[in-house]
């Protein structure tokens, strides 16, 4: 049985040319450390601060916030619409029926790969596989909100207070569609939310690595931009 991977303070250490006793050391205070340093390692050291951080905790490096800002304005597939809806269906609180999408591609495949697509074969296959698939989304996503409850009902047993209220706003859970909210609007919300979420460094689960870690992602004025984005969701 291979054992976990553990921290080996020492690499970013001997990179920087620092000593043993350094403080904020990087095991004890990886945070510090990092706002210190960030931009002084390369990858393939960064990538080793992901044994003794979170997402989350990183959201309070001021670089780490820019480099998930700037990805995220370049529409990356994981955040849109369409697929954050897939990926987390339980942030999703719109009506229409789920797995649409994912039926429509098995009817798709039924009638044009099944057998060649000879209709009198394929017959009513691609409608039965469609439905198939419309059912195991859905079902799919009433489990996933079952377990959405029944977590958020526990963590209502043990309350704990943080001193951060923007990290209570970004985890409070999501309410069901107004009925007045068009289903525009019911989207851009949702969108806004897998933003917001992403940002926090609070969407699970995530690959954050290949964020956190890609030093391409640093452009002179991110810090304004990130500024100014910050500004605007305080308002």
């Amino acid at each position: 049985m291979s054992s976990s991977p553990v921290f080996d303070e020492s690499l970013s250490l001997s990179y920087l040319g620092l000593p043993g006793g350094y403080t904020p050391s990087p095991k004890s205070e990886p945070i510090q450390f990092l706002n210190k340093h960030l931009t002084q390692l390369p990858p393939h050291l960064l990538v080793h601060f992901s044994l003794n951080t979170s997402p989350k905790d990183r959201t309070i490096i001021p670089t780490i916030r820019n480099r998930r800002l700037k990805w995220s304005r370049n529409k990356p597939l994981e955040l849109s619409f369409a697929s954050a809806r897939n990926e987390w269906p339980s942030l999703w609180q719109g009506r229409e029926r789920r797995g649409i999408e994912e039926g429509a591609e098995e009817r798709a495949w039924a009638e044009r790969s099944f057998l060649n697509g000879i209709v009198k074969h394929v017959g009513n296959l691609g409608n039965l596989l469609g439905e198939y698939e419309e059912e195991r989304e859905a079902e799919r996503v009433r489990t996933l909100r079952r377990e959405r409850g029944a977590a958020m009902a526990v963590q209502d047993d043990f309350i704990v207070e943080e001193d951060d209220s923007s990290d209570e706003d970004a985890t409070a859970p999501v309410g069901p569609m107004e009925a007045d909210e068009t289903a525009e609007e019911a989207k851009a919300a949702f969108e806004r939310l897998i933003l917001e979420r992403f940002i926090y460094g609070l969407l699970e689960p995530f690959d954050y690595d290949k964020v956190d870690w890609d030093e391409s992602l640093d452009i002179d004025g991110d810090r304004e931009a990130e500024e100014r984005w910050f500004d605007d969701n305080d308002d």
